[in-house]
C-alpha cells in the first residue's frame, strides 16, 4: 500500500472512476454567477450555458481557497496519520489554488505541493500517471515521488479548441474584431498550454468535427507522443462525431490505452460549450 496519497483541485476534470480506484481527493474549484457562487462539479454544466445564453456574458471561475485545503489536509492527516500528503496543482499562473494549499500547508511537514502547470485534463493526466507510479512502486521515498512528477510534468503536453468563441469573447481574451473575423473566415484557434499559461498557437479553418483529425495528428507529430497513453476530453454538447473522429484518430495511431474524461464547469466558463482537448506524452 502506496505511502502516500494525492490531493487534485475539481478543475483537473479526473474521470470518477480514476478518483475511486487512485483515491484522490478532490477540492473544489468555483463558479460565480454574478452574487451566486457556486462549487464546481455542484451543479449541471448547463447552467452556465444558459447563463451566456441569456446574459451574453460568462461566469467568473475561482480557486480553491486556503480554508477548503486545510479542511482536507485536515481530515486525511486524521484518517491517515502516516501518510504523506501530494498536491498536484491546478496551474498556479492561472488561478490562487496553488498559493491557497501552500498557505494551508504551513505548519505541516506531512504535504507537499506541486505545481503541474496544466489545467483541465492536462492536469487530470498527471495525477493519472503519478497515482500509476505510486502504485508500481509502494516503498518508493517521497523525493523519488517528487522527482518523477516533475519529469511527468515536462513531458505532458496539451492543446484543446474552443467550442464557441463568443465564451472567449464574452471573457476578454479576444476583441470583437478578432471574434468577427474567426467567424467570418471560420477559423477555430488551437490553445495549447506552455509552461502554466494558455496560449493560441495555431488557427484551424473549418468545422469542429472536420479539423479535430487534423489537430490530433499535428500535435502527435510535433511533441512525439509516447503511444502507451493517450487522453482525449471535451466539454459539455461535444458532439459524438468529434468524439469519435478523435479516438479513431488514436486508434489508427496505434495508442494501446485511449482514455476520454469530460471536461467541467471551470474549462467550459473558458473554452465554451463544444470544445474537445488532446493531452499525450512525449517520448523521452
Amino acid at each position: 500500500m502506496s505511502k502516500f496519497l494525492l490531493v487534485a483541485e475539481s478543475g483537473a476534470d479526473i474521470d470518477p472512476k480514476f478518483v475511486e480506484q487512485y483515491q484522490i481527493s478532490i477540492v473544489p474549484m468555483h463558479v460565480s454567477f454574478d452574487d451566486e457562487t457556486l462549487d464546481d462539479l455542484s451543479f449541471p454544466v448547463d447552467k452556465i450555458i444558459e447563463y451566456h445564453s441569456k446574459t451574453g456574458k460568462i461566469p467568473k471561475t475561482s480557486g480553491s481557497n486556503p480554508g477548503e485545503f486545510n479542511k482536507v489536509f485536515d481530515e486525511l492527516h486524521a484518517k491517515y496519520p502516516d501518510k504523506h500528503i501530494i498536491h498536484l496543482a491546478y496551474s498556479a499562473v492561472t488561478t490562487v489554488s496553488y498559493q491557497s494549499a501552500v498557505i494551508a500547508s504551513e505548519g505541516r511537514d506531512y504535504v507537499t505541493s506541486i505545481d503541474t502547470k496544466q489545467v483541465s485534463i492536462g492536469q487530470g493526466t498527471i495525477v493519472i500517471k503519478v497515482a500509476r507510479f505510486l502504485e508500481e512502486n509502494p516503498d518508493c521515498t517521497l523525493e523519488e515521488v517528487c522527482a518523477e512528477a516533475d519529469r511527468i510534468i515536462k513531458t505532458v503536453h496539451m492543446g484543446f479548441i474552443p467550442g464557441d468563441l463568443s465564451y472567449l469573447k464574452a471573457g476578454g481574451r479576444v476583441s470583437n474584431a478578432q471574434y468577427l473575423g474567426a467567424k467570418m473566415l471560420n477559423l477555430n484557434p488551437m490553445i495549447e498550454i506552455l509552461d502554466g499559461k494558455l496560449m493560441s498557437v495555431k488557427k484551424y479553418r473549418g468545422s469542429l468535427k472536420f479539423i479535430a483529425s487534423k489537430v490530433f495528428q499535428d500535435l502527435e507529430r510535433q511533441y512525439n507522443f509516447d503511444k502507451d497513453f493517450i487522453v482525449l476530453g471535451g466539454t459539455a454538447t461535444c458532439s459524438e462525431e468529434i468524439i469519435q473522429n478523435l479516438k479513431q484518430a488514436a486508434k489508427d495511431s496505434g495508442y494501446k490505452e485511449i482514455i476520454w474524461m469530460d471536461a467541467g464547469c471551470v474549462i467550459c466558463v473558458h473554452g465554451g460549450p463544444g470544445a474537445f482537448g488532446i493531452v499525450g506524452i512525449s517520448k523521452e
